[in-house]
């Protein structure tokens, strides 16, 4: 069978380090910005709109460079199916934060790479996982066990809310399974041909239909307050985050070997902890920043480089 020469990636460079290390910082802070905008733009109304200024920009960035979005290539089934993953992802994070902090939402979203590398295991050939990502899988997932503990115990003695604290947290891990199944998808289907344009715009555009369709179902799409900090935040998610980061990312998917760049992803949560403890106040327990710091060894573990089991 032919196939096509890809060109050849590299180890990363200490751009592609800087760069690495800038993304994280920007996906880390992002559930403090959507946190922060939750007073004057209802959650999902919220979401929808971000899915929404995001889609136009990369509709006119694939414009401008020729490259098709509409014409058939039998992705539309897979590119549907991704696109409601990833509107029920942000349905998960942004209720999940009306109910728990930013610095404990980043944590639990940014499980993903466990669910991720178990999905690719069961769904696509030559992903088997190795025996230290098995063991990667269990130190996280009793990260989390560790830290669902936390909720009951920490939320019911400093706010009297510990089941709602606790819901927060369990749609942080929802929202970590559907980013991993939309990744699985697209690993999975056609979309691993097609280009990173298209499918973050099928991502982009049904999540935004989803999302404003549940917003006016549920009351949720009008605006509270118009502040300078709500226009700011929303805008730092759509064109900072949704459009800037992910070309920015694939753009090194395609100059850089994936496994050695997805190692960093450890520091996205450490971010988000950071952030949310400095700009919002948070606080944590130490059994939390235990369980913080099982799900980071876990996540290290999981990313590490080397061949798959059966590859």
């Amino acid at each position: 069978m032919s196939t096509t020469a890809l060109p050849a990636r590299r180890a990363p460079d200490g751009f592609a380090v800087l760069l690495m290390v800038g993304l994280c910082a920007i996906w880390g802070f992002q559930q403090v910005a959507i946190k922060s905008t939750n007073a004057a733009l209802p959650p999902l109304f919220q979401a929808g709109l971000r899915s929404t200024i995001a889609a136009l920009l990369v509709w006119g960035w694939a414009r401008s460079r020729g490259t098709p979005l509409f014409r058939d290539d039998g992705t539309l089934a897979a590119g549907l199916l991704a696109g409601v993953l990833f509107a029920a992802e942000f349905v998960c994070i942004f209720l999940g934060l009306t109910l728990t902090s930013a610095s404990r939402m980043a944590v639990f979203l940014y499980t993903a790479p466990c669910f991720t590398a178990l999905g690719l295991h069961w769904f696509v050939d030559g992903e088997r996982m190795r025996r230290i990502q098995w063991i990667g899988i269990v130190v996280a997932f009793a990260g989390i066990a560790l830290a669902f503990a936390d909720g009951f115990l920490h939320g019911a003695t400093a706010s009297g809310s510990s089941l709602a604290a606790v819901a927060g947290d369990a749609l942080g891990v929802l929202a970590g399974v559907a980013w991993a199944a939309t990744t699985v998808v697209v690993r999975a289907t056609r979309l691993a041909q097609s280009s990173a344009s298209k499918t973050l715009f099928y991502q982009l555009t049904v999540s935004a239909v989803v999302l404003l369709v549940m917003a006016l179902a549920l009351g949720e799409a009008h605006v509270d307050t118009v502040t300078p900090l709500a226009v700011a935040s929303l805008a730092y998610q759509a064109v900072v985050v949704a459009f800037v980061s992910y070309l920015v990312w694939f753009w090194l998917l395609t100059r850089y070997v994936a496994s050695r760049l997805s190692v960093f992803s450890f520091l996205t949560p450490l971010f988000g902890v950071t952030f949310g403890v400095l700009l919002l106040g948070e606080s944590f327990s130490l059994r939390f920043l235990m369980a913080a710091a099982l799900v980071l060894t876990g996540i290290a573990l999981v990313n590490a480089p080397g061949k798959r089991a059966g590859a």
